[in-house]
């Protein structure tokens, strides 16, 4: 049974492409704990092969999935983000905001991509599971200015700011394993402005 089918609603994205809002034929909850009720309007797609019709899986608001790219599992996207190309958000991913997954990137498992980040390669994000004393998801990635930020419990940081909720940890090793974590993200995370597209 499908989960959702194209409207006739559409608009023209910035890279010309018709996208499509979507319409649930079911109802479901999604992994957040969001009620989808049959007849509701979700986002945009330009085809029915953006979003997959399995799982938990939706597309809210706003938010924009079009070219190969491809929503999967009980992942989901709001707000007015965008995954387009060969992007990948499946597993319990969520991607919000003004957030951008273009290109080749994947972005998988628990991770939370918002607020302005710009990640076209998997050299643009981080994630590591557990850390803290509720074993979340950390997700570090990179923005449309060149910055990295850090997406934790729901909340959007700077490194300086996830630096002072650290310490204000009880535990020891979780502030060890959490200040190594966001070090090997900083290694990771290519912050070559040669790799920035789209930006304003």
């Amino acid at each position: 049974m499908k989960k959702f089918e194209l409207t006739a609603e559409s608009k023209i994205n910035w890279f010309g492409r018709t996208l499509f809002r979507i319409k649930a034929c079911i109802d479901f909850t999604t992994t957040s704990g969001d009620e989808v009720h049959k007849g509701d309007l979700g986002g945009f797609v330009e085809k029915e092969s953006n979003l997959s019709h399995s799982g938990k899986a939706w597309v809210w608001g706003n938010a924009e999935v079009c070219g190969d790219a491809e929503v999967c599992g009980d992942a989901e996207v709001c707000g007015d983000a965008e995954v387009c190309g060969d992007a990948e958000v499946c597993g319990d991913a969520k991607v919000c905001g003004d957030a951008k997954v273009w290109g080749n990137a994947k972005v998988w498992g628990n991770a939370k991509v918002c607020g302005d980040a710009s990640i076209f390669s998997t050299k643009h994000i981080f994630c590591i599971t557990p850390i803290g004393d509720y074993a979340n998801s950390l997700t570090v990635f990179r923005t449309k200015h060149l910055e990295i930020k850090i997406s934790f419990e729901w909340e959007l940081y700077t490194l300086d700011e996830f630096n002072d909720v650290i310490d204000e940890w009880d535990d020891m090793k979780n502030r060890e394993v959490a200040r190594a974590a966001l070090e090997v993200a900083k290694m990771h995370i290519d912050l070559n402005p040669e790799e920035k597209k789209g930006d304003d």
